[in-house]
């Protein structure tokens, strides 16, 4: 098991940028797929951006493509968020999750392990 404690979060402004970073428990986050969620007031909960064990592998939406950097540190157990550009849309609540599969997957349903989540709220 996993525990998952993300952290970051914050008040920016439109155009700004932010680094969320999830800090997990355990010796097995290296083999973990990890995944960025997030959900906005009202709104489902949506995918973000995955990395694979390795950090070989990464997925994005489209709505961050190009604006933001999942990373992983196996060494110090932490997984990152890179958020650049940053627009009022990008309000919500941000989750790190872990997956037990080796599968980059966009699919909240696959991760089994959640944080608590930390708000990011973009203003202009």
């Amino acid at each position: 098991q996993v525990q998952l404690v993300e952290s970051g979060g914050g008040l920016v402004q439109t155009g700004g940028s932010l680094r969320l970073s999830c800090a997990a428990s355990g010796r097995t986050f290296s083999t973990y797929t990890m995944g960025w969620f997030r959900q906005a007031s009202g709104k489902e909960r949506e995918f973000v951006a995955a990395i694979s064990w390795s950090g070989g592998s990464t997925n994005y939406a489209d709505s961050v493509k190009g604006r933001s950097a999942i990373s992983r540190d196996n060494v110090r157990n932490i997984l990152y968020l890179q958020m650049n550009s940053l627009k009022a849309e990008d309000t919500a609540v941000y989750y790190c999750a872990a997956d037990r599969s080796h599968i980059v997957t966009e699919v909240s349903s696959n991760y089994d392990y959640w944080g608590q989540g930390t708000q990011v709220t973009v203003s202009s």
